[in-house]
């Protein structure tokens, strides 16, 4: 398992359609080669399980000895028992203990397999060598099908305090007519530029025609308008230093950020697109791993709004 002061981890990244891994090595969370599998065809954990393991070896190529490994999941799961509690998306994984089916397959101990959040795992990414570095207050919104959050204090997950929605998630905080998701996630700039225009599109689809359609601008800065209310009101009692957006709407970020940024009043806070994108949830379960499950990253690495950032 990697502790503190070991050398390398094996990391994942278990997306919706999707697996990625890639070993991270040492202290500055360096990647090696990432590789990646859909898994369109797999339904059952056992499959899932071999798919994962053929994948790690792929990664690992190379690195001689044994390692342990961390993974980013979706929730709802039961991350300190390593396992899904997920019924909508990969169902077939409920109740399955993940933990001891990968261990005795990885060669290591159960202990040395981990399981971290993917939103907390994307933050801790960006926190830990990525555009959140240094800061010392930051949140993580995932901007993608639904949206995803963290927060981190010196460089640690946080949970619970003022402006933390409860249990880290802001996705079913009421808002307006409904709750945050409703008006920030790709089913909302879909759905907006449904209503004025009666076509269903995808958000990259949007985006792309985005210069020359003014209904499908108006869906972005739309969106763009929300996004800046539920950074500048629902999480203005945590006072960030940064927040970093990641997930697959923010590669549209031209788009609706400075609409965005319009609807915030605290000119101290700083929108920052991910820099590490799909990497940040890899690089992320090595910040996690080196620093103890509990996601912290090594005091070295947090200065004040003012310094390395």
């Amino acid at each position: 398992m990697a502790d503190v002061g070991s050398s390398r981890v094996l990391t994942f990244d278990v997306g919706g359609s999707h697996v990625s891994a890639a070993v991270c090595h040492g202290e500055k969370y360096e990647l090696g080669p990432v590789a990646i599998a859909l898994y369109a065809d797999v339904e059952t954990s056992d499959a899932f399980v071999d798919l994962l393991c053929a994948l790690g070896a792929k990664a690992a190529t190379g690195c001689e000895g044994g390692m342990g490994a961390t993974l980013a999941v979706p929730g709802p799961f039961n991350f300190e028992a390593g396992i899904s509690l997920m019924k909508h998306k990969l169902p077939y994984l409920y109740g399955v203990d993940l933990r001891h089916a990968l261990s005795g397959r990885l060669g290591c101990e159960p202990g040395e397999v981990r399981f971290l959040n993917d939103a907390d795992a994307y933050l801790l990414g960006e926190v830990g060598a990525g555009v959140a570095r240094g800061f010392r207050r930051a949140v993580g919104l995932t901007l993608g099908t639904g949206i995803g959050s963290a927060f981190t204090v010196d460089g640690r997950l946080v949970t619970e305090g003022p402006g933390v929605p409860a249990d880290g998630e802001i996705w079913n905080v009421p808002y307006e007519s409904g709750i945050v998701e409703d008006f920030v996630s790709a089913r909302a700039v879909s759905g907006n530029y449904e209503r004025r225009t009666g076509k269903k599109c995808t958000v990259a689809e949007l985006a792309a025609v985005a210069p020359s359609d003014p209904d499908a601008e108006a869906a972005f800065e739309e969106f763009g308008q929300h996004l800046g209310r539920v950074v500048g009101v629902l999480l203005a009692d945590f006072a960030a230093d940064v927040v970093v957006l990641g997930g697959g709407i923010s590669r549209s970020a031209h788009l609706f950020l400075p609409v965005t940024q319009s609807q915030i009043s605290d000119e101290t806070l700083l929108l920052r697109v991910s820099e590490l994108k799909d990497r940040a949830p890899l690089v992320g379960c090595g910040v996690a791993s080196f620093n103890g499950c509990n996601g912290t990253v090594a005091p070295a690495g947090v200065a004040s709004a003012q310094g390395t950032a």
